[in-house]
């Protein structure tokens, strides 16, 4: 058996060089307040061994990693019905791009960009008429931790600056993709953006992507096999902006990255592992956190390749 932990401090040891790399978020002004040069990894096994490293208590603004958890939301309630709504190819341009929005006359490209995370919210107000607390409800239940919140700060900081994310919602709107008023769709999805957990708690959060749909805490399965497998490829070819190519090619795993430094990644089978460091690319994702994840697969020799 690999001993996770002595790998992972290896990691965080070899990280070090890497992490002033990139520049944090500073479009979204409280994102620019964070300290950019903290590391954290935290990994769990499906027998719920956990293991960590760093700042894995530190808690951050999940931002796109929060898409994740109301596709999961969406495909419970409506399952392959949100296909009509939405589509499934990786998306080769930035994760707010109009232009495609546009000549693809409204229907999002995947979940995972800006435009398919708002219709997913759209379809979570539809059927359950409250996208915030439910889907705060649902994280708090799969981390079991009943203290995760919104940061009102960010939510805030979002919501005065996303103008692109504002155009985005009356684009959709105007192709007749979202049933509710653009304003009450975007207000859930920067408050789900701006929800703040650690590695750890995100790690828990996500271990039953690699547990075919089943978190051993919980008494029944929070997917199906068929759909836990469809989130998984997903993640793998939309889960990482338009370098989902370049992080499948290093890393190997489904994941999914937020702009605040977060990446969530599973191998099937066997663990969720969330990595966080602050400093991003030029696509968007943590460059040590990337750096970390490369590093973890190949000393472990464990991808889904």
């Amino acid at each position: 058996m690999l001993d996770y932990q002595n790998i992972l401090e290896e990691v965080a040891h070899e990280i070090k060089p890497y992490l002033g790399e990139g520049r944090v978020a500073s479009y979204i002004p409280e994102l620019a307040n964070v300290e950019p040069n903290v590391f954290a990894m935290s990994l769990i096994d499906v027998n719920g061994n956990s293991f960590h490293v760093g700042d894995y208590q530190k808690r951050f603004s999940i931002q796109s990693i929060s898409k994740l958890f109301t596709l999961t939301m969406a495909i419970q309630l409506i399952d392959e019905n949100l296909w009509n709504r939405i589509g499934k190819e990786p998306s080769g341009t930035s994760f707010n791009s109009l232009v495609q929005l546009e000549y693809e006359n409204g229907i999002p490209r995947n979940p995972f960009i800006n435009a398919g995370a708002l219709v997913v919210t759209d379809v979570i107000l539809s059927q359950l008429q409250d996208a915030h607390q439910s889907v705060l409800e649902f994280i708090r239940t799969l981390a079991q931790k009943d203290d995760i919140n919104f940061d009102f700060s960010v939510a805030k900081s979002e919501a005065q600056t996303g103008f692109r994310n504002h155009a985005m919602a009356n684009f959709l709107k105007s192709f007749k993709n979202l049933e509710h008023e653009p304003t009450r769709v975007l207000n859930a999805y920067f408050h789900h953006c701006s929800i703040a957990m650690n590695t750890q708690e995100l790690a828990k959060a996500g271990l039953f992507l690699a547990n075919k749909g089943v978190q051993p805490s919980l008494p029944v399965p929070v997917l199906n096999t068929r759909q836990t497998k469809r989130i998984n490829a997903l993640m793998l070819t939309c889960g990482t902006y338009d370098s989902v190519g370049d992080f499948a090619y290093r890393v190997g795993l489904p994941a999914k990255s937020g702009v605040g430094g977060g990446i969530l990644a599973t191998l099937p089978g066997k663990f969720s592992i969330c990595v966080w460091s602050p400093r991003l690319n030029e696509k968007g994702n943590s460059f040590a956190g990337t750096k970390a994840l490369e590093l973890f697969t190949t000393k472990t020799k464990l991808s889904i390749f």
